[in-house]
């Protein structure tokens, strides 16, 4: 016990030596979107590696009746703070929550709040949005859009303010084949657009988003777009920098490996893969999947804050954060690494065994969606009425579906984020502040990772417990003998139907049923000759043993002496 808390002693030792951690020693910092997946991992992070910061506001709204402070009780008591709560938690009273919503005039801060914010905040993370690709105009624009410009009128109000870090994504220019880091030309002006929405109807922007948004996919990444060229117009005079990660997913070792707690982008694959559900998607398997583990964009947006402030850029910097182009994965590696992670670490309980795979052809996909999805449901669905249960199935793949195709174009379609200055960030920081604010995506190793992701998916995701595993593994063995038989099943009745029809069919089909049952008797015959062959020789050597231990125990001096026997394991 003393040992571990000397060495944690030695380790925050350590991490006071460092220069980003020192930086943040007496700041205070306000976060926006601090209760979604990227958000508690950047109070967390702030909380446990540096230790010495001052205040953390956290912008909150209340939310289905609970106030900001239930919220904030909810936000401390989820996995992700385990360690902090067990370790330190007297952090947690370095977390103040304020009342706010990002849809209101000034964010919905109160006076009292504003001028506090003022005299205490020099650091500010915007990570608020709303995240789902399907959002209607209105509400992406409200939010992603005029949030962000309600949050500059809010930091223009704070006196110590020395950087801003507004968090984006990299699909944001998706239009284009290749992304730099720099600022595009907007796909329309953000203030005409805003100006729009007020007095638009729902229907009516309905009508006209598709014209509007372009080449880009959805709503999201046409409003990330315009709020980065909204930053630039507005931000004069504020140091701001833009950071841009790919697909965030699953924590690779911190706060806890694995962790993750939404079914977005490839975590609801793994999950409904994993239970048997999802047996195809569309996908071109030689493409490169830009995944990157939740803490590295957080690790650098920390460090791009105190770069900011300390380096005092003249010009807005955009880090793509992104794996592609340091080190890729295709959508192929991803299936095949993630079939081997999941027949390792099944999950409890699938429904079928998880044997799907990825089309590249848009066809083929179409008739697995009919043969493995739907025609399955369909028949489960019925028994389930017929014995008096709800059906579900059918329900669940059309909403499963309608996730999936929201990330069609993400999986059939590449991108060459140029990703240069993350890692000239790297180079600036000293050897402790890249150990402890680790974003170098060389050195992920992927087979590694997505085991973690599995593993992970499995137990804060679906609440598998780790010592179910065992069940699980003799359930799966089950399930992949039940698809073995149904597939021979279904063989032989298709068969069936065809040697009906034709005299030669059945002819050939006899040969081959008399040709197998032949060969069966053989192996049978063959096998009971050489079991008593070997019981035979067995008998043989064991007689030969007793009687040398008969000699041996006869001849002895000494008849009482121990006799010491061992087995040998077997492999």
């Amino acid at each position: 016990m003393d040992r571990g808390k000397n060495k944690d002693t030695h380790t925050f030792a350590k991490m006071a030596t460092s220069d980003i951690v020192g930086f943040y020693r007496d700041r205070s910092v306000f976060i926006t979107g601090a209760t979604g997946f990227m958000g508690k991992v950047l109070v967390e992070k702030l909380l446990r590696c540096c230790p010495g910061v001052k205040t953390l506001y956290l912008l909150m709204r209340p939310k289905a009746g609970n106030d900001i402070r239930t919220r904030l009780e909810e936000l401390i008591s989820t996995k992700v703070f385990d360690n902090l709560r067990r370790d330190s938690p007297e952090l947690m009273n370095k977390l103040v929550p304020i009342a706010g919503d990002m849809s209101l005039p000034s964010l919905g801060v109160s006076a009292t709040d504003i001028k506090m914010l003022s005299d205490n905040v020099s650091i500010v993370f915007h990570s608020a949005a709303t995240v789902k690709f399907d959002e209607a105009l209105k509400s992406a624009v409200e939010m992603n859009l005029k949030g962000t410009m309600r949050l500059i009128e809010l930091v223009r109000k704070l006196e110590r303010l020395d950087a801003l870090v507004h968090v984006s994504t990299a699909y944001a220019n998706c239009d284009k084949d290749e992304i730099a880091e720099m600022i595009y030309p907007p796909p329309a002006d953000p203030h005409k657009l805003m100006e729009c929405v007020d007095w638009m109807d729902e229907e009516l922007l309905k009508g006209i988003t598709k014209k509007l948004i372009g080449k880009r996919p959805n709503t999201y990444t046409y409003t990330k777009a315009l709020a980065e060229h909204l930053l630039m117009e507005e931000c004069g005079g504020i140091p701001l920098a833009i950071v841009r990660p790919t697909i965030v997913t699953a924590a690779m070792k911190e706060p806890i490996p694995g962790w993750v707690d939404n079914l977005n982008g490839p975590t609801g694959l793994i999950a409904g893969a994993g239970k048997g559900l999802l047996r195809t998607l569309w996908c071109h398997t030689t493409m490169v999947a830009d995944v990157i583990p939740v803490e590295f964009p957080i690790n650098l947006m920390i460090a791009v804050a105190w770069h900011t402030a300390t380096h005092k850029p003249n010009n807005i910097i955009v880090y793509n954060c992104a794996s592609g182009y340091h080190n890729p994965l295709t959508w192929g590696e991803i299936e095949r690494q993630g079939r081997v992670a999941l027949l390792k670490y099944p999950m409890s309980d699938v429904l079928w065994y998880p044997s799907g795979s990825f089309k590249s052809n848009l066809t083929l996909h179409k008739i697995d969606v009919v043969l493995y999805h739907y025609l399955p449901a369909y028949f489960l669905d019925f028994l389930a009425r017929m014995s008096g249960n709800p059906a579900m199935l059918v329900r669940l793949y059309d909403k499963a579906h309608r996730a999936m195709s929201c990330l069609n174009y993400f999986t059939t379609h590449e991108w060459r984020f140029i990703s240069e200055n993350p890692i000239q960030l790297l180079e600036k920081m000293s050897p402790e502040d890249r150990r402890v604010f680790y974003f170098d995506v060389r050195t992920i190793d992927w087979p590694s990772y997505i085991e973690t992701y599995a593993l992970g998916t499995r137990r804060f995701i679906l609440k598998d417990d780790p010592s179910t595993l065992p069940a699980a593994r003799r359930h799966m063995t089950r399930m992949f003998w039940i698809q073995q038989i149904s597939r021979v099943a279904i063989l032989l009745l298709f068969w069936r139907a065809v040697v009906s029809r034709s005299e030669t069919a059945r002819r050939v089909w006899n040969l081959a049923f008399t040709m197998l049952v032949s060969m069966m008797r053989r192996m049978s015959a063959g096998a009971g000759i050489g079991i008593a062959k070997r019981r035979e020789k067995k008998d043989e050597e064991k007689s030969r043993d007793m009687s040398k231990a008969s000699v041996d125990v006869n001849n002895s001096s000494t008849p009482s002496k121990a006799v010491s026997m061992s087995i040998a394991p077997i492999k």
